[in-house]
Parts: structure tokens; sequence; C-alpha cells
């Protein structure tokens, strides 16, 4: 297999979704990411923000997860990438102003590599000059300033809409990252083997944000079909969510997360109508594990050997539905009583994104091993991403 290697251009604020998702997702399907930022270095952190629609005239605003740097951004040597992904949020607005920024941009145009632009990230492409007479959408604030540097403006009939033109793809939100990665992977000269699975994703309020959506949309955007539920809830309803970070303190910090939309009726759903099973943590396993149709549920995943993935305080569900006896498991560290009283060997998550398969399980840690939770389900669902 051949290596691609991609360019993640981040900054301060921005969106919470929109670096993590492409991102991860990038990372678990076997793609090399390099995230930058002017004027920091590998290690350095951006902070995020998280932009959701409310019953104002615009979108809301609320800090997100620290995202750390993992390469410097005066290192960066555009050759050696295949791609380039742009995020959106409040960092563009800046980063359209920094020459560096622009000068980079341009250098993956004029090379005709894959170039991925979301939400607010086209601000970036009009302030270098790049757009001129390419099929173009975003946000649809953006749409003027698209426009006026003469892009062939398209409209987002919603707010998951993505437009490609050659080796441009633009997205209008988050809400399209399924597309929106989708066709970057293609553009990279990816290509999915073994798509069409059928997931199910066991919701509840305030599971943790990105330990939901990183896996929902990865799963989606190699054509999965992905339904998430919640039991008492029904398709259409929101769950909040809550973005848990180590910020210095003794444990993790809790801050509002966006709002997760299911997309299915708990109580129409049976494990034989799936191929895989998906638990996020946060602190909705507290409650999940004491709902009996969710310990039942759960049960009938396990018991036909079919692909389970749990991460984080997920493992409490399963720990409670009496189905971790005999298995190797991990979770994160405050659960591994719930863990060792059901029976399992627990595995010390060292460093924390560590995760194990063990036959139709794989467990982690926290979100920081998205990359590798996701890999190792994807391996389980025998789905594959070749170049």
């Amino acid at each position: 297999m051949v290596e691609k290697r991609v360019l993640l251009l981040c900054g301060d604020y921005v969106e919470d979704y929109e670096v993590m998702v492409p991102f991860q997702a990038l990372l678990a399907y076997g793609v090399a990411v390099d995230a930058v930022c002017p004027g920091k270095k590998a290690g350095d952190v951006c902070r995020t923000a998280i932009h959701q629609l409310s019953v104002y005239q615009t979108y809301s605003e609320s800090r997100g997860h620290n995202f750390t740097l993992n390469a410097t951004f005066d290192e960066v040597d555009a050759t050696k990438y295949d791609g380039l992904v742009i995020p959106g949020g409040r960092a563009p607005e800046y980063l359209a102003m920094d020459q560096s920024v622009l000068d980079l941009v341009t250098k993956f145009f004029e090379s005709k590599k894959a170039v991925a632009s979301i939400c607010h990230g086209q601000l970036i492409l009009a302030a270098a000059g790049l757009v001129k007479g390419r099929k173009c959408t975003a946000y649809p604030a953006v749409g003027p300033a698209l426009i006026a540097t003469g892009a062939h403006w398209i409209e987002p009939k919603t707010a998951a809409s993505c437009t490609v033109d050659g080796n441009l793809i633009t997205g209008a939100t988050y809400e399209g990252h399924p597309e929106f990665i989708n066709l970057f992977i293609k553009a990279l000269g990816g290509n999915i083997s073994d798509s069409g699975k059928k997931i199910l994703f066991l919701c509840g309020d305030y599971m943790e944000d990105y330990e939901v959506m990183v896996p929902f949309q990865s799963l989606q955007a190699l054509e999965c079909h992905v339904d998430a539920v919640c039991p008492k809830k029904r398709a259409g309803d929101k769950c909040p969510t809550t973005v848990h970070d180590f910020e210095g303190d003794q444990t993790y910090s809790e801050k509002p997360g966006h709002d997760f939309i299911l997309t299915a009726n708990f109580d129409d759903v049976e494990a034989s109508m799936y191929d895989g099973l998906v638990i996020p943590g946060g602190r909705a396993p507290e409650y999940l594990a004491l709902d009996e149709g969710v310990i039942k549920l759960v049960k009938q995943f396990m018991e036909s050997g079919k692909p389970v993935a749990s991460i984080c305080h997920g493992q409490q569900i399963l720990s409670a539905a009496g189905v971790l006896k005999g298995k190797k498991c991990t979770a994160y560290p405050a659960v591994k009583l719930n863990v060792v009283l059901a029976g399992a060997t627990w595995l010390e998550p060292d460093p924390i994104d560590r995760c194990f398969t063990d036959g139709n399980l794989v467990t982690g840690a926290a979100w920081p091993g998205h990359p590798e939770f996701i890999s190792q389900f994807m391996a389980l669902l025998g789905v594959r991403v070749s170049f």
C-alpha cells in the first residue's frame, strides 16, 4: 500500500468537529495527517469552537476541546503532501490575512493536489484568489466573498451540501462530513471495499461529543449505513453531548458539546438488523447501564458474535450486561473497577490512545484513540480503504 500524507491547516477557534473528524477519520483509514498552525509547533494546542444553529439569527459559539498539533507550520514542505484539508470555524477569518498561509495553499493548487475546504475555510481560498471560475460552496455567509473573488457560487441546498470541481472539494458545514471526507478519499486515489455495512450507535444524553460524532461520520464516509438511537427518544430527537478534556486538573473538565441528532427509533431496532454496534462514552453509559432494553440489545450483539466497539465509559454498559467475563478489555481508567468486577482481564491503557481487540470486541480508553479504535472496528467489519 502506498502511504498518503495530508496536511490539515488549523488555527485557534477552528470548529471542533471540522478539525477532529477529518483528522481522526483519515488516520483511521491509514492516511498520515500533519496538523499545523502558523506561529505554533508540534505539541502546541489550538483551542476549538463549537458552532451550531440555534433559535437566533446566527449560530452560537462555545468552547470545544483543545486540539493538539502534531507538526510545525514553519517546517512544512507542500511537495511532501498529497492533499490539503482546511477546516472552518473562526480561524479562517484571520488565517486568510496571513501571507504564509496563502502562499502555502497556493502551492497545493498550483500542483493540482486534492484540496478539501469546509464552511468558513473557503475565506482562505477567496483571499488567495484561487477559486476564480471554480464551482464552490460554503457556509452561506461566505458566499459574498466567493462571488466577489470570481467563484462560481453554488448555493448549499442543505447544511450537508458538498461540491466538486476538479481537485477542489468544498462543503457547507460539518453536517456534510460523510460526503466531504468520502470525496477527499477518492480524490487521493482511495478505494473503499466491502462497504454498505449497517451499524448501530447506542446514544444517550451527555455522551462525549467526539466519541459519538467522530466514529459516526467516519463510518458514514466509508459508505456504511449508520443508525443512532437512544432509549425513550425517536428519530429526529436530539441528545446533548459533553466535551471531556484534560486541562490541568486532576480529572477531565466537562463543557457543553454539540447537539447530536438521532436517526432511528430505539424501540424499532433489533440486533439482527445490523452488522455491528458502537457504544460511545461520556456520562450517558452510567444510566444507560440501568436500562433493561439497552442491556438486552447489547447481549444480543455479543451473543451473536457481531462486531462491537465500546470506548471510554461505554464499558460500564458491557459490564452491566455481563458480557465481559473471560474477555480482555480496556476502558477509561476510572472504569477499571467495573471491568474487573465483570470478570474481564484488565488491559492497561498506557498510553491513553491504546485500543484492543478480543474476538468480536474492540475496546478503547478515550477519544484520542479513535484512529486505532475505528481501524480495529473496520477490520472486524471487513471494511477497507486502499490506495
